[in-house]
């Protein structure tokens, strides 16, 4: 039995539009959004009385996803603290590839995002560096060199 892909990751959030505007500047595609109407959900995450409505992003010819939930009943928790630094427990980023860092950064500001440190070299193989945008998500950014 082996691993066969990753599907998504799950990033719960309040700011349901403003989350997937920030990902759309990012370059990913709105899949679909909408309440989960689905009471099998509850079973799965080990909650009740569940209302929440969700969106799928994913990459555009690949197969990588991002799932939004914005919890109405019960009401998301929020971490302490809000904004975690790097070196916090858990899941701190997700990184993407892409062509040109500074046009995405760009794009990224006009939706929230803010720029966590700098763009930097590593060696001669990438430009990279870390958004921080809405809700305290931070997208690490890769731009391939050569």
């Amino acid at each position: 039995m082996a691993l066969r892909r990753m599907d998504n990751v799950l990033v719960v959030v309040e700011d349901l539009d403003a989350v997937i505007a920030f990902f759309v500047a990012l370059g990913m595609e709105l899949e679909g959004k909408g309440p989960l109407e689905w009471r099998g959900a509850e079973r799965v995450i080990g909650l009740r009385d569940v209302q929440q409505d969700v969106a799928m992003l994913r990459v555009p010819g690949g197969h990588g996803r991002v799932e939004l939930a914005r919890f109405h009943t019960p009401k998301a928790i929020v971490p302490e603290p809000e904004v975690a630094p790097a070196n916090t427990l858990g899941l701190r980023r997700m990184m993407f590839t892409v062509d040109d860092v500074e046009d995405v950064v760009a794009r990224l500001r006009a939706h929230g995002g803010e720029l966590v440190g700098e763009i930097v070299a590593y060696e001669n193989v990438y430009r990279l560096c870390y958004v921080r945008g809405p809700e305290g998500i931070v997208v690490g950014l890769a731009e391939e060199l050569g």
